[in-house]
């Protein structure tokens, strides 16, 4: 996350305005109109779906409501699914990819960068497009170790 509005603003160029990959969309509030996170879907074979904001922002419900906004006005055809990581140790992200519709799927451990740190992500689905048998499996493949959290299903 950036540490100061410097920073937010090169990582806003960087990764949505000069070189975009997918939809994106700034949350700001209507009392004064000033950005407080994002959200965004890439357009990649992986149709990561991503979000951060504000910690003075969160438990308003601002992101389910700013990321429904976006799942609705993306395409089923561009679009046929999403998906979406949070690590385990950050629940209220995966309560948010919950009350969007999304399903768990499993648990993998990777080395996280820029941290150069281990952490569980679990992996969350959203099939857009009526094909509830699909499954994701490239970081199950790609990373050795992973499981699936009974707990989760």
């Amino acid at each position: 996350m950036p540490k100061t509005e410097t920073d937010a603003l090169q990582m806003l160029h960087d990764q949505f305005i000069d070189d975009p990959d997918g939809e994106a969309l700034a949350i700001c509030l209507q009392a004064d109109n000033k950005a407080i996170g994002y959200v965004h879907a890439e357009a990649s074979a992986s149709h990561d779906f991503g979000y951060g904001m504000k910690r003075a922002a969160w438990g308003h419900g601002y992101m389910t409501e700013a990321a429904q906004a976006l799942i609705n006005q993306l395409s089923i055809s561009d679009y046929p699914f999403l998906t979406a990581t949070h690590d385990v140790n950050n629940p209220k992200s995966g309560a948010v990819m919950q009350r969007l519709g999304m399903q768990y799927q499993y648990t993998y451990l990777e080395q996280w960068q820029p941290k150069n740190i281990p952490v569980h992500f679990r992996l969350y689905l959203l099939n857009r497009d009526g094909n509830d048998q699909r499954q994701f499996l490239k970081y199950w493949q790609q990373y050795p170790t992973h499981t699936i959290e009974k707990s989760e299903r």
